[in-house]
């Protein structure tokens, strides 16, 4: 008997392919969905309007709220300080020096507070937190929590800013020193002559060997007076 060719026959389909040509062929009866292009181009426009909004914003970041106490700009700025202000810690005498007289500073430190004295000194790289406003600052501890300011002179002194700004500062407080307010102390020999606005206010020498045996004990009884 002769072998019949066998006729190749095409698979039958699976349920996912009959799906998808039902979805199209419902498609083609189905109207355009004219409403998903308003909502895409809505969205569209939002997007666009957001990118704007963020070109023209200002670079600096809006101030950050917080439950947390803020603490007050002068409250907190020493090392012993009440961050909330109820208790600011207060000092003898704040001393005014530039960063070339530091040594001698320390040397004040030292024949002041670690003595008999037991004087308490505002030095400001050692007791003033970092953070805020110099000037603020320096105003508020010579005003309010430094019964005396001591001057450091030197020719160094004479080239910072911030020397001369807290002395005029102190100076303001109390004109014509009736306070005794203000201490000049000269540490070192000087090419240049000294401050003219200092120059009729009694002055504790280092720098003169004869009198230099009561130097400290004179600066700690002047910082001693009530």
């Amino acid at each position: 008997m002769p072998i019949r060719d066998k006729v190749p026959q095409k698979p039958a389909p699976c349920c996912g392919a009959l799906l998808k040509a039902a979805l199209l062929d419902s498609a083609k009866d189905a109207p355009f969905p004219w409403h998903r292009v308003r909502i895409e181009e809505e969205d569209c426009k939002k997007y666009l309007e957001r990118k704007q909004q963020q070109a023209d914003a200002p670079l600096q970041v809006p101030a950050v709220d917080s439950s947390i106490p803020k603490t007050l700009e002068l409250s907190g700025i020493t090392t012993q300080d009440d961050p909330f202000g109820n208790e600011p810690e207060l000092f003898d005498a704040f001393i005014c020096y530039c960063q070339k007289d530091i040594e001698f500073v320390q040397q004040m430190i030292t024949e002041l507070e670690q003595t008999e004295f037991k004087l308490k000194l505002c030095v400001f790289d050692r007791d003033v937190l970092p953070g805020a406003c110099v000037w603020s600052i320096a105003s508020e501890l010579i005003e309010k929590r430094c019964r005396r300011m001591v001057v450091v002179i030197s020719d160094d002194y004479l080239d910072s800013s911030e020397c001369d700004f807290q002395t005029k500062f102190a100076l303001s407080l109390s004109p014509g020193a009736r306070h005794k307010r203000l201490i000049p102390v000269k540490c070192k020999s000087m090419k240049n002559e000294f401050p003219s606005i200092l120059r009729f206010i009694t002055v504790c020498d280092y720098t003169n060997p004869c009198t230099k045996r009561w130097f400290w004990i004179r600066l700690a009884k002047a910082l001693m007076l009530p």
